[in-house]
């Protein structure tokens, strides 16, 4: 206490600082991410908004979501590059619509492989 109250002067209150985009129940890690994370469970019929290096992207869960598992922003094409984290995390194995269910029936992870 005796610390605090003598450096108190130098001492600067930070902002939190904000990672990512966080609205509804998702989190949108980085801009550039085509899939947001469930941070509670999703229920089908649910509409999330994210704002994308694409602009503002709002889609309606397909499937109910559980928490931590991912939701497709917008179409993803079969082959294309599923982005979370600002980086490739692996490829989408056939169409994935937005706001469908992102998991290991429809994406094939780049972690892992040789």
């Amino acid at each position: 206490m005796k610390y605090l109250k003598r450096y108190n002067k130098t001492i600067q209150k930070f902002q939190p600082v904000q990672r990512g985009n966080i609205m509804d129940k998702t989190l949108l890690i980085d801009p550039k991410d085509n899939v947001v994370t469930a941070l509670e469970p999703v229920k089908k019929g649910e509409r999330c908004t994210v704002t994308t290096e694409r602009g503002e992207e709002s889609f309606t869960a397909l499937q109910d979501i559980p928490m931590g598992h991912k939701l497709a922003v917008c179409a993803i094409a079969q082959g294309t590059p599923v982005f979370k984290y600002g980086s490739a995390i692996g490829d989408a194995t056939a169409d994935i619509a937005s706001g469908e269910h992102v998991h290991s029936h429809n994406l094939s992870g780049y972690r892992g492989r040789e």
